[in-house]
């Protein structure tokens, strides 16, 4: 998981910033983007660090926290829907990448990035697929992306009780889409989102 950033490092291309995004194919709630630096030698505590997805919810929070104390530089945006709506997932996706990597208390030698390169980003970048399974700052990425988001919709859940938002996080499950047919959208839906449109059109003729 070290290799892209040792092979960097000596070149003298560091510090090396990982970015990796998490929501982008949920329906509800902002898609969140992060950045991070880590220290160029090994850290005991991101033993086991790999894409977010792969990782036990629990795992997730041991991993955040021990990014957060031992990272260099790190930042988290929140892209919230209506953005998306009006720019559209991939340009929204950019958008928070670009202002990830800007807002990186260290700026970053070299950058890797989950599956697409970031125009925009004045380092030099690479795209990776399946980034956050082969370099080690892209997983920590994904992992605060992951936990950041999380939290951030479990809180919305509050505010939104009738969708189980806290349960799905805002993906496109079947119960997620009957609440939107019973309930209508929320504010914080994607209604650009064909599924939610579709569901919000029928919740109105109900009405």
């Amino acid at each position: 998981m070290r290799a892209f950033e040792e092979a960097l490092q000596g070149s003298g291309l560091g510090p090396v910033a990982g970015v990796d995004e998490a929501g982008r194919g949920a329906c509800f709630g902002p898609v969140t983007v992060a950045a991070c630096v880590l220290p160029p030698q090994p850290v005991d505590a991101l033993a086991g660090l790999r894409d977010s997805k792969k990782l036990t919810p629990k795992r997730r929070a041991e991993l955040f926290e021990a990014i957060t104390d031992t990272a260099l530089a790190y930042s988290v945006v929140h892209v919230p829907a209506a953005v998306i709506d009006r720019r559209g997932i991939q340009a929204a996706n950019l958008d928070g990448a670009r202002r990830a990597v800007a807002t990186l208390a260290q700026a970053p030698g070299y950058v890797l990035v989950d599956a697409f390169r970031v125009p925009g980003v004045t380092a030099p970048q690479l795209p990776i697929v399946g980034g956050d399974n082969a370099a080690r700052c892209v997983a920590a990425a994904s992992v605060l992306a992951k936990v950041s988001r999380d939290r951030l919709v479990t809180r919305m859940a509050e505010r939104y009780p009738e969708y189980g938002v806290e349960g799905h996080k805002g993906y496109s499950t079947a119960a997620h889409m009957d609440a939107v047919r019973r309930h209508g959208a929320s504010a914080e839906h994607r209604y650009s989102y064909a599924n939610v449109r579709t569901a919000h059109e029928h919740f109105e003729r109900s009405q």
